[in-house]
């Protein structure tokens, strides 16, 4: 089968590095998709261990439609008497760019038209008209110069739908794309486990709790389920076999060095529950500290934060003051790599020091900017000690 992965803008490389270390060695990017070549156990597997990926759709068909008429007929050809059930839940998504069918509304009604009337035909049931209370199945119309893509949502919820985070908190990160952002920073814990990770406006506490997981190779789909799961096509086990894979590569026994920490008493007690719903809170030093008071012991480490910015902080001095001062906590940390996620205008005027690299990124549709600054790298393993971060 020909597997399509919608990937956030900017985690395009992000994505190829993950599926790359997940045995697909071809992953071309295209208009924000991943294609790859798999079958069933790779369906399930990319969906239990994929931790920057949107969605994992299947790719049934690819015309050319510049009339209803011919994507009706696009559709129809489809063999979906092989995919669906007469009482499958169908739910139709579409996007159209570049193309003479612009009206997305028009585009699922002829399509879904389409899979109903190619049903009735092929099963036989002498009905046009079908109940849906089976199991869902998400459709997708893709229209890009007026060639369409018809596709199946193995995935149904997101991928960043880890499971773990229940309790709502201000403006947070998306699993997905923190996974993305931990995956370009130099925390590497499979050859260094113990070197710190800490982020000091960890609010609900996304990015600790997906360093953890990502540190003791805990694939953040293991505990939730998915739509490819509850349909007739899908081989007995498929999904089981998936989580045995992935349970099998877990690492619970190491002690990772991370750290969140909020100002916010309310932020901290969410950010632990979410912790212990994602069986990781033994492992996360969570603490009700300023990020200005942040101190290690330990010369080398990475600090990763998303501050809170314009709607998420409505007093524009108090952002630009925060950001001076966090500045001044980074220069005590003169060999750490720190990288700072954020929206505000003019980042580095008021960090202090111009960043290293940087790339953009669009957050919960506001442009954002990711900001690096690189320490220097350990030269000896003596130099490293003991990791701690600092009590006061």
């Amino acid at each position: 089968m020909q597997l399509s992965i919608p990937v956030a803008f900017g985690l395009e490389q992000v994505v190829k590095r993950q599926l790359f270390s997940l045995g697909f060695d071809k992953a071309p990017a295209e208009n924000g998709r991943i294609s790859i070549e798999g079958d069933w156990s790779d369906v399930a597997r990319l969906n239990v261990a994929l931790r920057s990926g949107e969605r994992v759709l299947i790719v049934l068909s690819r015309f050319s439609a510049t009339t209803f008429d011919e994507l009706y007929e696009g559709v129809y050809a489809i063999p979906w008497e092989d995919w669906l059930t007469v009482d499958s839940k169908i739910l139709m998504d579409g996007k159209s760019q570049l193309s003479a069918l612009g009206a997305i509304k028009a585009l699922g009604g002829v399509a879904k038209k389409a899979i109903i009337s190619r049903l009735a035909d092929k099963v036989r049931t002498g009905r046009k008209t079908f109940s849906e209370t089976g199991a869902r199945t998400i459709v997708g119309i893709s229209l890009y110069k007026d060639e369409a893509t018809v596709t199946i949502d193995t995935s149904g919820d997101g991928l960043h739908k880890r499971g773990y985070r229940s309790l709502a908190y201000t403006a947070p990160i998306k699993e997905t794309l923190a996974a993305g952002l931990i995956d370009m920073t130099f925390y590497n814990p499979e050859k260094d486990i113990e070197k710190p990770f800490a982020d000091l406006f960890c609010g609900s506490g996304t990015l600790p709790i997906e360093a953890c997981l990502r540190a003791l190779r805990i694939a953040p789909g293991i505990n939730r389920t998915f739509d490819f799961e509850h349909w007739a096509c899908t081989p007995t086990d498929v999904a089981k076999l998936a989580r045995e894979e992935a349970k099998a590569l877990e690492r619970r026994n190491e002690k990772p060095c991370i750290y969140g920490g909020d100002i916010n008493p309310e932020a901290i007690s969410i950010a632990k529950y979410h912790a212990k719903r994602a069986g990781v809170e033994k492992y996360i030093r969570f603490e009700v500290k300023n990020a200005t008071a942040f101190r290690s012991e330990q010369k080398y480490g990475v600090l990763l934060s998303n501050p809170p910015y314009g709607e998420r902080l409505s007093d524009t001095k108090a952002v630009q003051t925060l950001m001076r001062e966090l500045g001044r906590v980074y220069r005590n940390l003169p060999d750490w790599n720190a990288y700072i996620f954020t929206g505000l205008e003019e980042l580095e005027r008021y960090f202090g020091k111009r960043a290293d690299k940087k790339k953009k990124f669009s957050n919960a549709n506001l442009p954002c900017g990711f900001y690096c600054y690189f320490g220097k790298p350990p030269k000896l393993e003596s130099e490293r000690g003991r990791y701690a971060f600092k009590q006061e």
